[in-house]
């Protein structure tokens, strides 16, 4: 079973991309021609060559024989079909939107990310026109036609999948080890991984605290109000949402599902340019600006206010932190791990992790598992010596796995899982082909 690979990326140009683009022997010395008609739109044998030299540019080998070759475009030529199939029918449902913003504004970030990798502006320009783009404006416009094309695909699938018409159809057995067998040659090395489970504790706000911050969400939300008030510089100035409050506060374009249910509650009713809040989550008081609207997305900024917490209330969380791992520890009947991360455990956080990368735990976890190759409980951690972050940790090691070579077994749930998405999608081209007219003359 091949997957429809590469089919709902992004439109990403790289540097190697603009340096080899140019067209192979043949595609300078063959005529153009349609090779493929989808409705009323032509494919043509140049989009097949330029997508070859752009796979070979970002390090994929070409076949050398005919036979490979042709394989191949064929391939190419089936992606490129299944991406206009979906691109008309997006076009034709209404509530499916791509902005010219949308667009202008990745063509912009992929335009950054590209000329910051030369030194100078000449530079650029010369590998613009090596890659046989008559200027950089004539490039930008086809990284715009590329990037709105995706879009409208990518959206389509969004909204199938939240339409519930999108659903996994599992894989069989037969099907999930021929992927494998398809693609474990690229595959990376196994890392070494653990597997556990965790009761986490945050230690909470006292009420004196709570009110504090509510209080000053309140005064911002009056202050916010007022005509010409600058939301970003408050969000600099206030937010305690790290990784926002740098940008003012900016949240990007987001759909329901992302965001906690509390805040999507209020962020989508509110109008663009309103003031709301506050709005209280479990991360403290939101204060939301939703700048535009489209269907069933925002652009949204907000300012997080948070409440301090107390000495007091860190050692209470402590306490009790090390209350349960000795319970763990002493067993019995009363100290089920389950009933006790049903009752104390953060609803937030994950209750266990399978086959988490070494690499990819956070230092204080490192620093507990490093060099102790055992399963069964751990003394607890600390993680986030700065209030609000800390939070305690008792953790029961169940599982290790050492770096190696992946087999079957170690990626089979995630093949289950990414082969059931694509069977689904699959399913959804197959049933819009027989609406369109399409014609193959490769």
């Amino acid at each position: 079973m091949r997957l429809l690979f590469g089919l709902l990326t992004a439109c990403a140009v790289t540097t190697a991309a603009a340096q080899q683009r140019a067209p192979t022997p043949a595609a300078d010395q063959t005529l153009d021609r349609i090779v493929a008609i989808v409705g009323t739109r032509p494919i043509l044998a140049s989009q097949i060559e330029e997508e070859m030299v752009q796979q070979q540019a970002q390090g994929q080998a070409l076949p050398t024989d005919s036979a490979g070759l042709a394989t191949m475009r064929r391939q190419i030529l089936d992606r490129l079909v299944e991406l206009e199939i979906l691109v008309q029918q997006a076009e034709r449902d209404t509530t499916i939107k791509v902005t010219d913003q949308e667009v202008l504004d990745q063509v912009e970030q992929t335009y950054q990310n590209v000329r910051k990798q030369f030194s100078t502006e000449n530079d650029f320009r010369d590998q613009i026109r090596q890659a046989r783009f008559g200027s950089v404006e004539e490039w930008r416009r086809w990284l715009a036609d590329e990037q709105r094309r995706q879009l409208y695909a990518q959206r389509l699938i969004e909204a199938q999948r939240q339409k519930g018409k999108l659903r996994p159809i599992p894989p069989t057995d037969a099907q999930m080890r021929e992927f494998w067998e398809q693609n474990k040659e690229q595959q990376p090395k196994r890392p070494a991984t653990v597997s556990f489970r965790q009761i986490v504790l945050k230690p909470v706000p006292d009420s004196a605290s709570r009110q504090r911050a509510l209080q000053l969400a309140e005064s911002l939300v009056v202050e916010l109000r007022h005509p010409g008030a600058d939301f970003a510089a408050a969000a600099k100035r206030f937010s305690r949402d790290s990784a926002s409050a740098a940008q003012g506060g900016e949240l990007g374009w987001f759909r329901r599902g992302v965001m906690v249910k509390e805040f999507e509650d209020v962020a989508f009713r509110v109008r663009p340019g309103e003031i709301a809040g506050p709005v209280e989550t479990s991360f403290g008081f939101h204060i939301i600006n939703v700048e535009r609207t489209q269907p069933a997305e925002i652009l949204a900024r907000h300012i997080l206010i948070t409440p301090e917490i107390s000495a007091g209330q860190i050692a209470i969380a402590r306490r009790r932190a090390d209350s349960l791992h000795d319970a763990l520890g002493r067993g019995g009947v009363h100290a089920s791990f389950d009933s006790l991360a049903k009752i104390y455990a953060d609803p937030l956080e994950p209750k266990l992790a399978e086959d988490a990368p070494f690499t990819d735990l956070s230092p204080e976890y490192q620093k507990v598992l490093a060099g102790d190759t055992t399963t069964g409980l751990k003394p607890v951690i600390v993680e986030g010596a700065d209030a609000p972050r800390t939070k305690f940790v008792v953790l029961e090691v169940t599982g290790r796995h050492d770096a190696g070579e992946l087999a079957f077994e170690d990626v089979k749930l995630r093949i289950r899982q990414s082969l059931g998405d694509q069977l689904a999608i699959r399913h959804f081209i197959d049933q819009l082909r027989r609406q369109i007219y399409i014609n193959i003359r490769l």
